[in-house]
């Protein structure tokens, strides 16, 4: 889906999995508190993991002139009976200078239109202090439910994650 001249969000092929690779551990590394995984913990996953990654999931990008991964965020869905129901959206970042002009926005619109053909809802957590993506989501209709306090530790320092849902139908 074209964004216009420079950008276009599109799901991102496994021959992709060294851009993925790349800018999923430039987010971890940059940004540690908004994601519940670590730089560490997925530095050392081979090329292999991140390959089937995203030959197995919907996992999306914004690309610049077709070829530049800037933006990324993925859609889980349960393959469990009785959760079904939900998608989380996970593993959404943004290079730092190609924010600010609708990108995520147009990623997380992709996100629930893929969402609204397998499942009913889409749940996410956000460090709570990131106020820019809870704005993003409330704009888009998602909806705070709770706070996890202390959800995350990064060395001696805890961060709080809110709770944020979207229904689909």
């Amino acid at each position: 889906m074209p964004i216009n001249n420079d950008y276009t969000v599109k799901r991102i092929p496994p021959s992709d999995a060294d851009l993925y690779k790349e800018l999923r551990l430039e987010g971890l590394k940059d940004t540690p508190e908004a994601f519940g995984a670590s730089y560490r913990d997925e530095s050392t996953n081979a090329r292999s993991y991140y390959y089937t990654l995203l030959e197995n999931h919907d996992v999306f990008g914004v690309y610049r002139n077709t070829d530049t991964l800037v933006g990324i965020a993925a859609l889980a869905l349960s393959p469990k009976e009785k959760l079904k129901h939900k998608g989380t959206l996970w593993g959404m970042y943004i290079k730092p200078e190609a924010r600010g002009n609708g990108l995520a926005k147009q990623l997380v619109l992709q996100i629930i239109k893929i969402a609204k053909e397998t499942t009913e809802e889409i749940l996410l957590t956000v460090v709570a202090s990131n106020v820019s993506a809870i704005t993003l989501y409330k704009k888009l209709g998602f909806i705070e439910y709770g706070t996890e306090p202390r959800a995350l530790k990064i060395k001696d320092r805890y961060y709080d994650e809110v709770l944020m849902r979207l229904p689909l139908t």
